[in-house]
Formats: C-alpha cells, structure tokens, sequence
C-alpha cells in the first residue's frame, strides 16, 4: 500500500465549514493542447525535440510507409483477399509519433496502429495474416513484445496487469496501450484504468481520439470536454496533445514515459481524425459531411511535417518517390509470403491453448487422426485455411 493510499483512509478535513454547496465542474478545468508545429508549418526552434537529422528523416519514412500499407491493404480487400481492413489514414502522425518512443523490452498492446508494430520489427507477412484471420502471426506479435487487441478496449485490464507484473519485477520497461475514442465508453475500460491508478503501475495509455466510434461522433458519446480529464478521476495525469503534429507527439508521449518509468502512470489523448472509413465495410458518408472530411483533408499530417522538414532544410536528403517504391516492394514480397502460408493441418485445432497438450486432448487428436486415416472420404468436408 503506497503513501497516498493511507493517506485516503483518514477522514476528510475540509477547508472550511459553512456557506453554500459548491460543485466541481469541468468547465473550470484547463486542458491545454500540446502543439509544436502549427498547421501552417511554424514553430519554436527551442521547443523542437532534440533529434538528430537521420531521426527527422526516419520519422517521415514510418508515416509514408503507414499509408502506402493501409493503401495497399484496401486495395487486396477490394479483389477479395482480406475479409475487412480497418485504415489508418490521417493518423500516421499519432501512430508513429508515439511509437517512436518506446524501447525494445517495452510491452505494446494495440488496437488501430499497425505501423507501430513494424517499427519493432514484426514483418508485413505477419500482419496480411493476422487480417486473414491467422493466429500464427500474434504468436509472431508477441515474440516483439506487441499483440492487437480487437474486442474494443479488452486489453486495458491486460495492459494493467503487464504492467503490475513489471512493477514487482522491479523492470525497467513499461506497457503501453493504445485505444479509441470509443473505447472509453466501455466498461473494460474503467477497470483498467481505475486498477492502473489506483496501484500506481508503469503503464502509458495513449488514446487516439480520431473523432469517431464507428459511425458515432465524439460529441455524442461523451459528456465531457476531452478524453484527456477523464484520466484525472482514476488519479492518472494526463496529456491532451495535438495528433496531427508528430513532433508534438512524441515530445508528449516521450515525456510521459519517462513519468511512468517512475511508477506514475499517464494518459495521453491524442487528437487526431479517421480520413477513410471505419473499416472496408464501412461507409463514412452516411454520417459526416464532405466538409468536414476536406478541413482535416487540409490538415494532414504527412504535409505538415514536409514543410517542417523543407524549413530544416532536411527535405532535400529525402526521395519521397523512392520511399514510396520501398514499401511498395516491402509489400509485394510480404502479400507473396502470406499467399505461399501452408494449408492448415487438422491437429492445429489442438496446438494453440496450452503448452503441453492435456492427456484428454491428446487422447481425441490420436482419435481424431486415427478416424481421418480410416475414412479419407472426410477431408471432402474439411476446409482447410482460405487464403483471403
């Protein structure tokens, strides 16, 4: 039990007695927005995080990449070979802003932010997989300590445990979880946010308020200003940064962790926008105006962090087409990879729950292969892995 828990216990000593009741209201709450580079492209040299001139140029080639893959997954959707794909597209700047912080023995737990995983090295085959409905790439997930979440803020409480986990180690790393803007409406989401704070664990919550649950606005799942105060009732501080600007983000998300490596968990809201559809099954313009798509259109971050490269005189050390043409062959060779995976085998069925297989399940896979090899005719039944 920490200092401020005992503290907790002891009766409540008011500041004074007397006069009327007085509420807590939020609108006496100040919520800045951390920014760095405005969208017109100036900024405070002093305020700049101190990176060097290969860093800059590195963080522009992660959002390229992010949006050549989510391009190109669309399109393999489109022929029919992924079921659905959820996009990131305008939120390249929150993505790989934040992951650019994180540390090799750093837990990730995801939900919308792919490129965070290939920055720690999982190979694009892994994640065509994984949206094929594969189970072998989260095993490859979790060998660079990431996995993707997609019941809506079901990692949390994992998140928080992770991290309790590394607070009785005494490790030096810390968990990050990312979530949406809806996943806060979510029950999951209070247990584990509430069990963070009030256990005081190494755990960084970044959420990417991209303005929308699906088809649901944030103004209307929500009666609170921002994302970010709503950390301040679990006794986690918070930060509320601008998600289109990726130098403010990681400057943000870089502070933050630094926090949290002292046992102080934190909350990072990220305000940022979904420029194309929920996911491939979704459309967009049944719930939000060509309007408002064109003012974030405007406001996208890619351009953004261009003119601040270009002002740097960084610009002219990068090829943008050879990025581009980069990825793309990244992709050819990943989306070939993935249409070369084996044909599941009917003993899988039994290979991915425990580590060493149970007597009794042993005892049916015998019995299920021995059935098999008696009666061929079966596997005329048996689907094995589609491959889209």
């Amino acid at each position: 039990m920490t200092d401020r828990q005992r503290t907790d216990l002891t009766p409540p000593e008011p500041e004074s007695y007397g006069g009327p009741v007085e509420y807590l209201s939020q609108d006496d709450l100040r919520v800045p927005t951390h920014q760095l580079v405005t969208p017109d492209g100036e900024y405070d040299e002093s305020s700049i995080p101190d990176l060097d001139d290969e860093a800059f140029r590195d963080l522009y080639r992660w959002m390229v990449s992010d949006r050549v893959f989510n391009r190109r997954m669309v399109k393999i959707q489109r022929r029919g070979e992924l079921g659905t794909f959820g996009t990131t597209r305008g939120q390249e700047a929150s993505i790989v802003g934040s992951a650019y912080t994180v540390a090799p023995d750093d837990w990730m737990y995801l939900g919308r932010a792919w490129t965070a995983m290939f920055m720690r090295g999982v190979p694009m085959r892994d994640m065509i997989l994984f949206w094929r409905g594969i189970e072998e790439s989260q095993q490859s997930f979790a060998e660079h300590n990431s996995q993707i979440a997609i019941a809506v803020g079901a990692h949390l409480p994992l998140a928080t445990g992770t991290a309790w986990g590394m607070d009785i180690r005494d490790a030096d790393e810390i968990t990050m979880a990312y979530l949406g803007d809806g996943a806060t409406s979510t029950g999951v989401v209070h247990e584990g946010l509430n069990l963070a704070g009030a256990l005081e664990v190494p755990a960084l919550f970044f959420c990417q308020n991209n303005q929308y649950a699906i088809s649901m606005p944030f103004s209307e799942q929500t009666g609170a200003n921002t994302i970010a105060q709503k950390a301040l009732a679990y006794g986690i501080d918070a930060i509320r940064v601008d998600g289109q600007d990726v130098l403010a983000v990681y400057d943000a998300v870089m502070e933050a962790r630094e926090r949290v490596k002292r046992g102080e968990p934190v909350f990072v809201e990220s305000v940022t926008y979904r420029l194309d559809a929920h996911t491939t099954s979704d459309d967009p313009h049944r719930y939000r105006t060509e309007e408002e798509e064109q003012a974030w259109e405007e406001n996208d971050p890619i351009e953004r962090y261009r003119s601040f490269l270009e002002s740097e005189g960084l610009w002219a050390a990068i090829d943008h087409d050879a990025i581009v043409e980069e990825i793309n062959a990244e992709f050819d060779a990943a989306l070939a990879a993935a249409n070369d995976f084996s044909e599941r085998e009917v003993s899988e069925m039994f290979a991915h729950v425990y580590e060493e297989l149970p007597p009794e399940l042993r005892r049916q896979l015998t019995e299920f292969e021995q059935f098999l090899e008696e009666h061929p005719e079966a596997y005329d039944y048996i689907d094995q892995r589609p491959k889209g």
